[in-house]
């Protein structure tokens, strides 16, 4: 009851202060929305490719079997990959010379007895080469060929059972190779078909398939993030020790000022935050149901109230009031650029990307993609509130033991 009785005070005093700088407080919002709006724009111009000039990708057929040569044809005339990629059937020499050159993205080669590996069950591989200069390009192809592999071995063992019921039926060997031939056919329009490849990454590419729509909830993203940051200092404010010892006399801990600070910049963000993304929402004409907007404000809950629950941990950490700024700071601008809301996830290296799903910020951003731009209908909530339980029991330990510190 005690504890209630004083979160409310603090409470309302951080109400009046509000009041009182209630003209000021848009303006200083501001600020953010043009500084990132600008870097966003920037990033915009640079990343956005024009549809008419899609990565240009060699294919180099060293099996040369009469598989392999259906693959590359299929591969080479394909409709299907001309909005984003331009696939050429190259030697392997003229290959490494354009790759060198800087005339191709990266190159794809049909090993030597790949379609034997492929019959006799043997795992097969399809090496890449990329391009140095163009590590993210590579690196997109490197995955979507990673999906091809994936399905070329999961039809292989389909392959290897016809055949193999083929040589139990005792169907003479050309009737058989043609059977077998043909499923491989089959297989390889289902192996390389839109679905299975080029949705498969959707997610990862939107920032160049739509980049109006990924930037514009990057932004937004970006700057409520900020937000977060300055409302919470908004209602900070250093206590003098002498005014602190007075404070315990009536029972007023730290945990007490803190939750009060939490609850009210909580409050004061969603006040800002849900009515900026509902226009980002008009501006950039993406519709949602009222099922998946509800899903999105829970997330941007989850998310605002992990983030206080970290900054309030650090300003217990660091007693310095200017150092203390300092990390912060670097904690947000860290959390920002692991996010993927400005800079596409495809875009670090692989050993940032293993640690993302452990960051707040990029499990808030993904859901919110995916449910913004690739129209899904459900969210995952629990990291997050992992997340946000143990920051609250580590802020429960820390008070308790800065509590016990100063006395």
């Amino acid at each position: 009851m005690t504890f209630t009785k004083h979160v409310g005070l603090f409470l309302k005093n951080h109400i009046v202060h509000l009041k009182r700088k209630c003209l000021t407080l848009p303006l200083l919002f501001m600020f953010p929305v043009l500084i990132v709006s600008l870097i966003g724009f920037m990033l915009y111009t640079f990343i956005s490719q024009d549809e008419q000039d899609p990565i240009q990708v060699g294919l180099v057929d060293l099996d040369e079997s009469e598989e392999t040569q259906l693959m590359v044809q299929f591969l080479e005339g394909s409709s299907l990959f001309n909005r984003f990629l331009h696939i050429n059937k190259l030697e392997e020499n003229a290959a490494k010379k354009e790759l060198e050159g800087n005339k191709i993205t990266t190159y794809i080669a049909f090993p030597k007895n790949f379609i034997k590996d492929l019959y006799q069950g043997t795992t097969v591989d399809i090496p890449i080469t990329g391009n140095r200069q163009q590590p993210a390009e590579s690196y997109m192809i490197y995955e979507t060929m990673e999906s091809v592999v994936r399905h070329i071995r999961s039809s292989q063992a389909n392959i290897l059972t016809m055949n193999y019921y083929a040589k139990q039926f005792e169907m003479n060997d050309d009737e058989r190779n043609d059977f077998v031939f043909q499923q491989f056919q089959e297989f390889l329009l289902y192996t390389i078909s839109r679905e299975q490849i080029i949705q498969e990454n959707e997610l990862s590419n939107q920032a160049t398939s739509s980049p109006k729509d990924f930037f514009g909830i990057g932004i937004w993203f970006v700057v409520i993030t900020i937000w977060v940051f300055m409302i919470y200092h908004f209602f900070s404010k250093e206590t003098p020790a002498y005014i602190y010892q007075r404070m315990r006399l009536y029972g007023v801990t730290i945990l007490q000022q803190i939750s009060a600070q939490i609850i009210i910049s909580l409050f004061v963000s969603l006040l800002f935050i849900i009515p900026s993304f509902y226009g980002t929402l008009y501006i950039l004409d993406i519709t949602l149901v009222n099922e998946n907007l509800l899903r999105i404000i829970l997330l941007i809950t989850l998310f605002i109230f992990s983030l206080l629950l970290l900054i309030a941990n650090l300003e217990l950490i660091i007693p310095s009031k200017n150092f203390r700024m300092l990390i912060q700071s670097a904690f947000i601008l860290l959390i920002i650029l692991l996010s993927g809301a400005i800079i596409p996830t495809i875009y670090y290296p692989p050993f940032l990307q293993d640690v993302m799903p452990y960051i707040i910020s990029y499990l808030a951003m993904d859901w919110i993609q995916q449910i913004t731009l690739n129209g899904r209908y459900h969210a995952e909530y629990t990291p997050l509130l992992i997340i946000g339980g143990a920051l609250l029991f580590l802020l429960l330990a820390l008070s308790s033991w800065k509590e016990r510190a100063r006395t």
